[in-house]
């Protein structure tokens, strides 16, 4: 992960991927109740939502922290120079 110092700092970003990762695992949950299925693949398949969720989040975050950066050159994205 290539960011600047200040952009690294701050975990706003990341508490909100969390967020949104969990509330969508929850409502997976919910939604997988109304079937037959037992308690343990209803768990796996949220958990799997919660993964795929995050990470798709987490990579976007990171791009546009990176192609947004205008703190410091040289750490990616556009500089405050251009």
């Amino acid at each position: 992960m290539k960011l600047c110092p200040k952009c690294a700092t701050s975990p706003l970003p990341f508490v909100m991927i969390a967020v949104i990762a969990g509330v969508i695992g929850f409502l997976t949950w919910l939604t997988l109740g109304l079937s037959d299925w037992g308690a343990w693949p209803r768990l796996g398949i949220a958990a799997a939502s919660v993964g795929a969720v995050a990470a798709t989040l987490w990579h976007y975050v990171i791009s546009c922290m990176r192609r947004h950066c205008r703190h410091r050159d040289g750490f990616g994205g556009m500089t405050a120079s251009s």
